[in-house]
């Protein structure tokens, strides 16, 4: 079984996480804001077609990519999240904190 990848997020005052469920393939937004909730789970919710590096930094490939078809891909494509929604991605804050703290 494989386990679930959690990340912290953010939106205006609100923290809060999103997390990849790889055994059912679902992701779920958990924020305390409905707005920046919603903006996550839309972009979240659809393919995007991203210029994934390979060998060189000029070496690139436009691949479509799917959030909920695995870890990696939906790590890909919150790498994209903030500066489609303004939902900023904390990938150094502890879920666990954001938990106990869902405030700044």
């Amino acid at each position: 079984m494989e386990k679930n990848f959690s990340v912290a997020i953010s939106y205006k005052d609100n923290l809060g996480y999103v997390e990849y469920d790889a055994a059912e393939k679902k992701i779920n937004v958990f924020l305390n804001d409905e707005e920046g909730k919603q903006k996550t789970e839309n972009f979240l919710s659809q393919v995007h077609i991203i210029a994934v590096p390979h060998e060189t930094l000029l070496d690139f490939t436009e691949e479509k990519i799917d959030p909920t078809s695995d870890v990696e891909s939906f790590q890909i494509v919150m790498t994209r999240l903030w500066e489609a929604t303004g939902v900023h991605v904390d990938w150094s804050r502890p879920v666990e904190y954001v938990k106990l703290h869902p405030h700044y």
